[in-house]
């Protein structure tokens, strides 16, 4: 007995040893902390000062601009030009200040994204081969109206930490909510039965490319992060972008087929809409809303192609 509280007390004395090492530790730990959340706070507070007196300086040289001689007016667009690149400075620097835990957002957004994904394939190959039933098509339907008003909240939440996903990528998603709440409130019928397969056909194509699409970008981003290219909150998207074009020019042909079935989609409804037998108000509708996702995704995609080969283009000439 007295060998076991020997040992006990030897146990004891070592944990205290250890317990005593950790609250050292622990204070050297808590005044890293502080010091970090000074350095912290100090680099946001200056950089909310830099933009609000950046934010004065372009609109005070946006008024001399109107009154300025040439050599003022090309001064002007030089300062202007160095401000805005300061702004893409500040942007980088934010990225790695804390804000909202924005990086652990986005990477639940590109999960979600992944496994939605992969179950509206499921989905649609079910529905396209298997469940020949009206109410299975429901269900799909309104996993698709979920799913596109879910990324739109998300896609708010994480551009107002920082993230740069803009232009028509953003409106694609409302668009495409509004599209698949009007094929939710189809009713069933002669021109519903003639479009489904056909919709169902074209839903498969899509998630194999958006998966397709998550896989290449998420590692080119990734490549592109750990170059110092990229920002860390920037997001995999449906459509093509300019910092894709290196290693994943191969998704291009897959994009505009998927484009140019969007357009089939909408002249085979138009079509419907003209049919004897079409009374519902939603295949009109669903021809305009497709024509207008034809046009978005099209006329987008083929901007960043151009400026990007204009770009390579000048950059050649001046070799």
């Amino acid at each position: 007995m007295l060998l076991q509280l020997e040992r006990y007390q030897r146990e004891w004395q070592e944990l205290e040893e250890e317990f005593q090492q950790l609250q050292e530790t622990h204070k050297v730990y808590r005044q890293k902390l502080e010091e970090l959340n000074n350095l912290q706070a100090a680099c946001s507070s200056s950089i909310r000062k830099q933009k609000r007196k950046l934010k004065d300086l372009k609109y005070s040289l946006q008024r001399c601009k109107y009154k300025s001689s040439p050599e003022e007016s090309d001064l002007v667009q030089r300062i202007n030009t160095q401000i805005k690149d300061r702004q893409n400075v500040f942007f980088d620097m934010e990225a790695y200040l804390p804000k909202r835990n924005g990086f652990a957002y986005k990477d639940e957004y590109e999960k979600f994204k992944l496994y939605l994904t992969i179950i509206l394939l499921l989905g649609a190959v079910a529905c396209r081969f298997i469940l020949h039933y009206r109410v299975t098509d429901e269900v799909f339907n309104f996993l698709l109206v979920w799913y596109y008003c879910t990324l739109t909240i998300r896609e708010s939440i994480l551009i107002s930490n920082g993230s740069r996903i803009k232009g028509w990528w953003v409106s694609h998603h409302y668009v495409s909510t509004f599209l698949s709440g009007v094929m939710l409130t189809w009713p069933d019928g002669l021109m519903y039965q003639m479009f489904r397969n056909q919709f169902l056909a074209f839903s498969i194509f899509q998630s194999c490319v958006q998966f397709l699409q998550y896989y290449y970008q998420s590692g080119c981003l990734y490549r592109l992060r750990a170059l110092g290219k990229r920002n860390h909150l920037d997001l995999t998207v449906e459509g093509f972008q300019s910092w894709m074009w290196r290693g994943l020019t191969f998704l291009l042909p897959f994009l505009f087929f998927g484009h140019f079935w969007q357009l089939y989609n909408a002249i085979t409804l138009f079509e419907l809409s003209r049919h004897t037998e079409c009374k519902e108000w939603q295949v009109f509708v669903l021809a305009l809303t497709f024509l207008l996702l034809f046009l978005g995704n099209f006329l987008t995609t083929l901007k960043v192609v151009h400026t990007k080969l204009q770009k390579n283009k000048d950059e050649m000439k001046k070799l």
